[in-house]
């Protein structure tokens, strides 16, 4: 339909979040709104962007996003707002530019919404897609932000040296299949902790990881990467927290590092459990070093440069849990907390 001004405006669906979550999130904390409507053109002046959403991200982070903020510990990114569209990282084409960087046609990822059709104002979120024989869904993940995290906590943090012992935990997910495979081209040993043995099978025969074992099926965490690594850990990369964490630990080589990428285990608690060995951090002299992706984006070149002649040479592989439509996001967000996926979870929106 066409609005005032020969301005179209169509139909618009989003997905909305009712109200800020406690404990486990539900499909129905959030809802599909189909009344939306939205115009087809950016606001005379404005430096914003219009996009058509076409791939969306599910990302562990954005559990956090849904909680009621707390005074004095807010996080380092914004909650969402009740009752307007969820915001995260997606692969957008431009129907429409304010913005001297973008114009209609062009593809873009970044932060966008949930929805069909999103104006973007804080355009310093997005990067333009020049490389496009590769699939555009990998811009969510593989060469996206989960792929940077990757990159940036491996190489950047974790300084890693050719033969060194590598542990990942929550090691099929968007992050951590990544991290697997660069630590395998960079000669590591390379050991992955899953939590089923669809995804344990993933690791050793898809992305080539030495060893993987269902976290699940471990009574004795410490005994577990005691057998993995009778030597110690040099590396391990983060994404679990808990009882995991306080394993790693003890395992820890002398001078070992620690990337703390996430702590998914922890993410519902309304308590959140302890970690009880620091003292082997001491006496190992480990270093534990957390990091915000959006601090490394400036390496985002360099990264491409490392990773696209890898995929096209069959030296990185990436695995997709692809849901179709708009209306089957929340479950595959949700989902994420389950450990339902098996890989990078995806929900298409449109394809161009």
């Amino acid at each position: 339909m066409a609005s005032g001004g020969g301005v179209e405006e169509v139909s618009n669906k989003q997905v909305i979040l009712k109200d800020y979550v406690s404990g486990f999130p539900k499909e129905s904390d959030m809802c599909l709104n189909t009344s939306g409507t939205i115009k087809l053109k950016v606001p005379e002046g404005s430096n914003a962007v219009l996009v058509k959403n076409l791939y969306l991200s599910c990302d562990p982070y954005m559990r956090g996003r849904m909680k009621q903020p707390i005074p004095g510990n807010e996080t380092y990114i914004e909650p969402f707002k009740p009752g307007s569209p969820i915001v995260g990282y997606g692969v957008a084409k431009v129907l429409d530019s304010g913005h001297p960087d973008f114009k209609k046609g062009d593809l873009i990822w970044g932060m966008t919404g949930w929805e069909e059709y999103s104006l973007i104002t804080e355009t310093q979120t997005l990067f333009k897609i020049h490389h496009t024989d590769v699939p555009l869904s990998y811009y969510t993940g593989l060469l996206g932000m989960p792929g940077m995290t990757a990159y940036a906590g491996f190489y950047e943090i974790c300084s890693p040296k050719k033969g060194e012992h590598v542990f990942i935990s929550a090691a099929s997910g968007a992050v951590g299949q990544l991290v697997g495979q660069f630590a395998k081209l960079l000669g590591c040993y390379v050991v992955g902790s899953a939590g089923s043995k669809e995804k344990v099978d993933l690791l050793k025969n898809k992305f080539g990881f030495n060893e993987a074992f269902n976290y699940k099926e471990e009574p004795d965490l410490h005994a577990a990467l005691k057998r993995y690594f009778p030597e110690g850990i040099d590396i391990y990369f983060e994404n679990v927290g808990g009882k995991m964490l306080d394993a790693v630990i003890l395992n820890m080589r002398a001078h070992g590092r620690i990337a703390v990428c996430g702590m998914i285990s922890q993410y519902n608690l309304e308590h959140p459990e302890g970690v009880h060995n620091l003292m082997t951090v001491v006496w190992k002299r480990v270093r534990i070093e957390g990091f915000m992706v959006y601090e490394y984006y400036h390496l985002y070149q360099k990264f491409l440069e490392l990773v696209l002649p890898c995929i096209k040479e069959g030296k990185i592989t990436y695995v997709e849990d692809v849901a179709e439509g708009l209306e089957s996001a929340p479950a595959a967000l949700i989902g994420l907390f389950t450990g339902r996926n098996v890989g990078k979870q995806v929900v298409v929106v449109a394809r161009e």
